[in-house]
């Protein structure tokens, strides 16, 4: 997969499987655009500085309009274009239908759904006087499967596969496609922090395992990988998809 020259911007990138996908992206060829709403991005950036790679980093709230623009803008004052677009800033708040919180559903719905629908109409914008682009949303495979405790999550991942297939059919004539992936759980620094504070890290381990037929969570690296092919040219022909990831768990 080769992303030589092409402008790639990333939300959600300050850790976890953005941050993997920023690195995969530089080290075949690309220039990336790190965001987060946190300093976190800093850090990513460095990561790709240190290592010779072109990037910028662009701290925004994906879940206020303002900051869209804002960050969308830098990208096209740098860079000029953007050809591909990665949503993948969220925000995963615990809670049954029952004891979320009208906060936390609000919340989640601002990151999770507003966000990705936000960023990408302004992106597309540009992707369209420029000629095409591709998206990739970061859905979950939450979005199939029910999972106990994770009500407003869920729901908004499903709203975020559904609007994956709504933006490719809007986008067909634009040269425009947009694909989905869809991870398992994944073992980055916040699950890590999770198991770790835990009043039983190992029956909190344990839990996790327990859903998984492979017995194990997926990498960062495993999940970036497959956000770059959907990304790529060698699957230019795959467009409205989704590619679930997740060691089995939906089986």
């Amino acid at each position: 997969m080769d992303f030589t020259n092409k402008v790639v911007l990333i939300t959600g990138s300050g850790a976890g499987i953005g941050r993997e996908t920023a690195i995969q992206f530089a080290q075949n060829g690309a220039k990336v655009i790190v965001n987060s709403r946190s300093k976190r991005g800093e850090e990513t950036l460095k990561i790709l500085k240190e290592q010779g790679f072109d990037a910028i980093f662009v701290q925004a709230d994906v879940s206020k309009l303002a900051d869209i623009k804002k960050m969308v803008q830098a990208a096209i004052d740098a860079y000029g274009r953007i050809d591909i677009l990665v949503n993948n800033a969220a925000v995963v708040l615990p809670g049954t239908i029952e004891t979320t919180t009208e906060e936390d559903l609000l919340e989640t719905l601002l990151v999770n759904v507003q966000g990705t629908f936000l960023v990408s109409k302004y992106v597309v914008k540009e992707m369209k006087k420029q000629g095409g682009g591709v998206i990739v949303n970061v859905g979950s495979v939450a979005a199939e499967k029910g999972h106990k405790n994770r009500s407003a999550y869920s729901a908004s991942k499903g709203a975020v596969l559904a609007l994956t297939k709504s933006i490719a059919m809007d986008c067909l004539d634009d040269n425009i496609r947009v694909n989905c992936v869809s991870p398992g759980t994944t073992i980055t620094e916040g699950v890590q922090a999770k198991i770790d504070n835990a009043e039983h890290p190992e029956a909190m381990l344990a839990m996790y395992l327990a859903r998984q037929p492979m017995n194990r969570l997926a990498k960062s690296s495993e999940i970036a990988h497959t956000i770059l092919f959907a990304a790529c040219e060698e699957a230019a022909f795959m467009n409205g998809s989704n590619i679930t990831i997740d060691g089995g768990l939906s089986i």
